[in-house]
């Protein structure tokens, strides 16, 4: 599965047809491809995310009660890309950049 991270925050009031009108517009991306869209509001507090699944739009959000995301991707392009497991780390609110066990490894 493709992840896309926005890069810029976004107004997090913003409901899942704002969201999509900001993967067209903001990311050039296809909000009905099938893509896991991140995005985080401008405190850093929260994160929403943006699929479709072919049937509707699923749309969810986590809040930070203490603290924020430390970690977001930054540069140039409107949007970066993410593996699975970095995004179980950003969700997390940890380093996804920082190298942990592989991703793979043979079981003995």
């Amino acid at each position: 599965m493709r992840i896309l991270v926005a890069v810029e925050p976004v107004d997090l009031r913003k409901g899942i047809d704002g969201l999509a009108a900001l993967c067209r517009e903001k990311l050039q991306s296809d909000p009905f491809s099938g893509c896991l869209f991140l995005f985080r509001g401008r405190s850093a507090t929260a994160i929403k995310i943006l699929v479709y699944d072919s049937q509707g739009f699923w749309m969810a959000q986590k809040r930070l009660s203490k603290g924020r995301f430390k970690w977001w991707p930054s540069g140039n392009t409107p949007a970066q890309t993410l593996e699975a497991h970095q995004v179980q780390m950003l969700l997390v609110a940890g380093d996804p950049s920082v190298e942990g066990a592989p991703v793979w490894r043979p079981v003995k």
